[in-house]
């Protein structure tokens, strides 16, 4: 088994790890019924719509 000659240094490993640990932003789509900003595949908190169809009454409207 291979066997490093030099110990890895803390900054040299951290900087390998922080390339995977970046956050990514979630994807927003607009609501076809009212145009709000909304999350994929979830329904619209402004106007209840999901795919076209009332799904739920916003707290708003009532």
């Amino acid at each position: 088994m291979a066997v490093p000659r030099v110990k890895t240094s803390k900054a040299r490993t951290s900087r390998r790890q922080s390339i995977n640990m970046k956050l990514t932003a979630p994807t927003m789509v607009n609501c076809g019924k009212c145009g709000n900003k909304v999350l994929l595949h979830r329904v619209c908190p402004k106007c209840g719509f999901y795919r076209g169809k009332q799904v739920i009454i916003p707290s708003s409207k009532v």
